[in-house]
């Protein structure tokens, strides 16, 4: 099998489907994932990726999340990648962003399989559909907690994966666990959007900025290496447009080979921040780069932490004294 498609209307569901695909394509080989999921990925960039045998790994798997912001055209690369897939690529597609070409759908289906994630509608199947999740789940919840659960959830039972996994880590597997033990995890917040982090820094909001990157981190399940690729290709866009003299955002949008909108945030951001700082961003991630790969003896989860700070410093009109170029995160 060579290709998945999630379709669910829960961010969180879908996301769980996603993960459990990807442990069972490339087990705990974070080396083996690419996830494809900004809004400035182009189809191009999507089928280079499925087409480049894996490297040190026995399969490469590349997840695009919410497909639905392609146009069918613009898929038909793609499509036709599937009519002939490289038989070491597990492509993982994801409903969301619009309306999922159906021709790309039956595509996956000749190869691969459509995946549906989501809770039975009936609230008598939802409740048993928890229940069953529970029994399967690594901690064991008495019968008030469940019911504490199901009534807390409601509608929202996307969160029931990652909440349960949490439960698991914080009081260790084969666990019971009562009321009491399970109420102070139940604001923990689900996953994020890849540009809900970017946009914060760019508004400058370093609190927002850091609780973005905690739910793309704990919520949205992703790789430091993979959030480091998001906020890179961010950076990149602008570094591409600094001083090509480019104004509008159509000329950016060709140029990048990207959506007018987010083309013309990286324009109007680029400007706001300068040749200069666009140029202290590119040393920033290079930094977090090496830091992330053993180059500093900080944990992951901080060094991206001082970076989206450092970032976040960068966007706002009044800037402090900069970094030493020698410790640029330090």
């Amino acid at each position: 099998m060579n290709a998945w498609y999630v379709r669910g209307d829960d961010p969180g569901l879908v996301g769980e489907a996603v993960r459990s695909i990807v442990h069972a394509q490339s087990g705990d080989d974070t080396m083996a994932v690419e996830d494809l999921s900004d809004e400035d990925v182009t189809v191009g960039a999507i089928v280079d990726a499925v087409s480049t045998p894996p490297f040190l790994a026995e399969r490469r798997v590349v997840v695009v999340r919410e497909v639905g912001r392609y146009t069918a055209e613009a898929l038909e690369p793609l499509i036709q990648w599937l009519k002939d897939p490289l038989p070491t690529t597990a492509l993982i597609l994801t409903s969301g962003g619009g309306q999922v070409s159906q021709r790309l759908v039956n595509a996956v289906k000749k190869v691969g399989t459509v995946v549906d994630a989501a809770v039975p509608q009936r609230a008598r199947e939802a409740r048993a559909w928890l229940a069953e999740r529970v029994r399967e789940s690594p901690v064991g919840l008495d019968p008030e907690a469940t019911d504490l659960l199901a009534r807390h959830l409601g509608e929202d039972m996307g969160r029931l994966p990652r909440l349960l996994d949490t439960l698991a880590a914080a009081y260790g597997e084969g666990a019971r666990l009562t009321v009491a033990e399970v109420e102070p995890f139940l604001g923990e917040a689900g996953g994020t959007a890849p540009w809900d982090l970017t946009d914060a820094i760019d508004r400058g909001d370093t609190e927002a900025a850091l609780a973005q990157l905690e739910r793309l981190l704990d919520g949205g399940g992703r790789h430091p290496l993979v959030v480091l690729a998001t906020l890179h290709r961010h950076y990149a866009g602008m570094l591409r447009l600094d001083g090509s003299g480019i104004t509008s955002e159509t000329e950016a949008a060709a140029v990048l080979e990207m959506a007018p909108f987010p083309a013309k945030k990286l324009l109007q951001q680029g400007r706001i921040l300068g040749s200069a700082g666009v140029a202290r961003a590119i040393t920033l991630l290079a930094q977090a780069d090496l830091y992330l790969r053993g180059a500093q003896g900080w944990p992951d989860r901080l060094v991206l932490e001082v970076l989206v700070a450092r970032l976040c410093r960068l966007a706002r009109p009044t800037r402090g004294r900069s970094p030493s170029p020698k410790r640029v995160l330090g």
